[in-house]
């Protein structure tokens, strides 16, 4: 989910920093902060998917990781935060309504509706809005992968007791029998296995 988000987010803020190039200008630190934010998270969503094995088994740093980019994200919706009470869109309509009646009955024209939307502070307030998107998609990712490395810690945990168990029982039957001559018996060979 956050790779979808992440994508028209990248494609409207570069359409920002592009044109600030192009001007021979500076992009704006608000702009600026957002689009950074997105290109790393972009790149971090991409690998950790590429990478699903590893992930998994380092879910705690991946959670971190996740955290950061809530962090980051925080921080570059904060700094874009003045497009968000922007009107970015003004509607008009024609205020003219006509009524023409004649012996085939009753004609009109109906008051025309425009619409004029500003591309650019929709640009922005559509990069804000996802912003805020990814900031809760990157915490909900984050919470899962703690989820799951505590998960796997506890199974970790049966395991190594039940081996440890096992071992020193048998360890225990072994020098019982030192003397008798016999090793092994058919029942002592059986293995458990834990995946």
């Amino acid at each position: 989910m956050e790779i979808i988000t992440l994508i028209p987010t990248l494609g409207m803020l570069s359409y920002f920093v592009h044109q600030n190039q192009r001007s021979n200008l500076l992009t704006p630190n608000d702009i600026l902060v957002l689009f950074i934010v997105s290109v790393l998270a972009a790149a971090w969503a991409i690998l950790t998917v590429l990478r699903r094995k590893s992930t998994r088994d380092s879910a705690m740093f991946v959670s971190f990781i996740d955290l950061c980019f809530v962090g980051a994200f925080i921080a570059g919706v904060y700094y874009l935060r003045a497009i968000g009470n922007a009107d970015c869109t003004n509607f008009s309509a024609d205020r003219r309504f006509s009524v023409t009646i004649n012996n085939n009955g009753v004609n009109g024209d109906a008051p025309s509706i425009r619409s004029n939307t500003n591309k650019e502070c929709a640009m922005r307030k559509a990069s804000f809005a996802f912003g805020i998107m990814n900031c809760i998609f990157f915490a909900i990712t984050a919470f899962l992968l703690l989820f799951m490395h505590r998960s796997r810690k506890d199974e970790r945990d049966v395991v190594v007791k039940e081996s440890y168990r096992r071992r020193s029982h048998d360890s225990r039957r072994g020098h019982s029998r030192s003397g008798s001559g016999h090793h092994r018996r058919s029942h002592d060979s059986r293995r458990q296995y834990y995946v």
